[in-house]
């Protein structure tokens, strides 16, 4: 495909190529930008789903009774279900509906066969994904064209168990976030009190953070029923009675909030609620992040006071004793999965008295969750954290780590669910205390993120921490991700991240067989910002909703033009589409590994299983290398012939001198693939 005129050559060419994917003769639509994709009429998607998978399989996805629909497997679809997956991660809300995620699918090869799902549920302040206000399924990603053309989808719920039951028969897996945490002032906190840490202030003075808060707040609570209505709903008038597991927490949002399908009501009694508690001093702790983790006081300075609208005076969080990388989230509150000690006078928890109800509570929410709409892993947020200043102990039980204690339980439905963390693989005591690989391994992750995504191709950073990535991958339990992009790093901040090397990002991802790799929606046509674009142009904008100020957006997201980057990885994609299956279980040898110097960007390497197929790669994105030598002393072949390049080159030989194999030069950027031959 040309470089320039994309679209035109789409409009010639869209019959071709979706008769190509409706017969099975490709695992996604060549040619079809995201931005196309999304903007298909739905008529023609269904027409194109129904032709690819056929009508009785697809009316049985469209079943919302039917979850976690599998299309029989065949070489073209089946679904990996393998930790070791390349990954793509959606923000719903950039693209606005779950239907719109299954458009987006058609876009995205065999090759790339896990989609992961930014938070997908109702939002709190600032209407952040990951500060979710209730369990309900987020109503703005509700998808009007499905419900006119299938009208028993007439709900959000509905409308997800359909998409990912057909994202499942187009062979992807499909996971969800699971979050230690919520909104502060969420529904679960405030029909769950007890499940959480509670503080009383007083202007710029903590004046109580005791262990037993909670209970205050219960009391509040009720004398808000007896002022305000109960909704018709019969509750008993002890506290704790109303919080008991025999009335139940079905009963006391419906009490508190209203009926569910009330969006609107539930938020006003829930602003309500939460001015009622606010005025009385009553707060929910905020979470924090990185050691000492523990120790909160007010922030007294002026900048960090907010009036709101409501004359209320919010009032920002710091860390007593902070770390360089110490954070409070002023807008979240972490479950309370442990008792204090001292009754919290020194913040100190008590690690050896687990809050049994509480991981059973969190546990079981994300178990109902994974059951009921059929999701194959987690995305564990802030994995990185690990709270004893000890490090990880020598003997973690089952009360070590609630993200860990999560894919434990739905691992008893599903064994084959996995576990991949947000995790930075920062050094030792900085992010968490102790060794985070320790800790991951602990928790039971099968693989985690890290942080290749924030560094510049080809620089030392870059090169020494894929090396320690490799290393991690090939002696621990957990293996470290090769990241292309994330949607906290799709920032203005980070544009440098992503002016060149793109091509060389992809290309690793996908021929590293055994190391995963994620790519956040948006990379493969975003384009190159010199200067910052205006916010609409980065996904991590929407991970919020705000509306004044520098992270302010006005109106929806748009889709970068790069037609040059999209046409490099879609030639790479192509590729990719018949070699891939023959070396998907295979073991990389490294030949020219990265080098933990920082100095040499050539990386090279074979297979075990296929020692005549050879990988390199030039990580420096701005020069030519020229008179590359790769060591292969168990190469018996006396040439290799090139397959593929990034750089479109065509007949370049390796020749081989019975030491090493001999490359003329490469291109700043470039990949190839070569094969050897006697």
């Amino acid at each position: 495909m040309q470089q320039n005129g994309i679209n035109q050559t789409w409009l010639e060419n869209q019959s071709a190529w979706i008769a190509d994917y409706c017969e099975g003769r490709k695992s996604f639509i060549y040619g079809l930008m995201p931005q196309t994709a999304v903007n298909l009429p739905i008529t023609q998607t269904i027409s194109i789903l129904k032709n690819r998978l056929g009508e009785e399989v697809f009316q049985n996805t469209i079943d919302p009774n039917i979850v976690n629909y599998h299309r029989p497997p065949n070489p073209q679809s089946a679904i990996r279900e393998s930790a070791i997956a390349n990954l793509v991660g959606i923000n719903v809300r950039t693209i606005q509906s779950f239907w719109n995620v299954v458009k987006y699918a058609l876009t995205i090869p065999a090759s790339q066969s896990a989609i992961h799902l930014l938070p997908i549920w109702e939002p709190g302040v600032v209407s952040s994904l990951y500060g979710m206000a209730s369990w309900n399924i987020n109503p703005e990603f509700f998808s009007q064209e499905l419900y006119e053309a299938y009208p028993h989808l007439d709900t959000v719920e509905r409308q997800l168990k359909a998409c990912v039951n057909l994202l499942h028969a187009m062979g992807k897996t499909v996971g969800m976030d699971v979050i230690p945490h919520t909104d502060r002032y969420s529904e679960i906190v405030l029909a769950n009190p007890h499940l959480f840490e509670w503080l009383l202030r007083k202007g710029v003075e903590i004046i109580d953070h005791s262990n037993d808060l909670h209970e205050k707040v219960q009391v509040a609570i009720l004398d808000f029923l007896k002022k305000n209505g109960s909704n018709g709903v019969n509750y008993p008038i002890a506290a704790a009675d109303f919080f008991s597991e025999n009335f139940g927490e079905a009963n006391r949002i419906l009490a508190l909030f209203g009926t569910k399908s009330d969006y609107h009501g539930r938020s006003e009694r829930r602003a309500a609620l939460m001015d009622f508690l606010f005025r009385q001093g009553y707060e929910p702790a905020p979470a924090t992040m990185a050691p000492p983790y523990r120790g909160l006081r007010v922030d007294d300075r002026p900048e960090a006071c907010t009036i709101d609208d409501q004359g209320r005076d919010w009032r920002d969080y710091a860390i007593i004793h902070p770390t360089p990388e110490s954070r409070v989230f002023g807008p979240l509150t972490r479950f309370k999965f442990y008792e204090n000690k001292n009754d919290n006078a020194d913040w100190e928890v008590d690690f050896e008295q687990p809050r049994r109800e509480v991981w059973h509570y969190f546990t079981e929410k994300y178990a109902e969750v994974a059951r009921e709409y059929g999701f194959d892993f987690m995305r564990g947020d802030m994995s990185h954290v690990q709270m004893r200043a000890e490090g990880t102990p020598a003997q973690p039980d089952e009360f070590y780590d609630p993200l860990g204690a999560v894919k434990r339980r739905i691992q008893q439905d599903n064994p084959r669910f996995y576990y991949f963390a947000e995790s930075f693989l920062a050094p030792a005591n900085s992010l968490a205390y102790g060794d985070e690989v320790d800790h991951l391994e602990a928790a039971g992750a099968d693989t985690t993120l890290g942080d290749l995504q924030s560094m510049v191709v080809g620089s030392p950073a870059f090169l020494q921490n894929f090396r320690l990535y490799l290393d991690i991958k090939d002696i621990r339990r957990v293996t470290p991700c090769f990241t292309m992009m994330t949607g906290d790093k799709d920032d203005p901040r980070f544009d440098k991240f992503y002016s060149g090397g793109n091509e060389a990002r992809f290309f690793i991802g996908l021929f590293l067989p055994d190391m995963p790799s994620y790519m956040g929606l948006g990379f493969e046509c975003r384009d190159l910002h010199i200067a910052p674009a205006p916010n609409e142009h980065y996904t991590k904008l929407y991970v919020f909703k705000i509306g004044t100020g520098p992270k302010a957006t006005y109106g929806p997201y748009q889709w970068g033009k790069n037609e040059a980057l999209f046409s490099n990885l879609l030639r790479i994609r192509e590729f990719a589409e018949d070699f891939l299956p023959n070396i998907e279980n295979c073991t990389t040898q490294w030949l020219l590994p990265p080098d933990a110097t920082g100095h040499k960007k050539v990386i090279a390497w074979t297979l075990v299983e296929q020692p005549e197929l050879v990988f390199v790669a030039n990580l420096d994105i701005d020069n030519e290398v020229k008179n590359v030598k790769i060591p292969n002393p168990a190469m018996g072949q006396t040439g290799c012939q090139l397959l593929f390049s990034t750089k479109e080159k065509m007949g370049d030989i390796l020749i081989f001198n019975e030491m090493n194999l001999h490359l003329e030069g490469l291109e700043a950027g470039e990949c190839r693939v070569y094969q050897c031959h006697d």
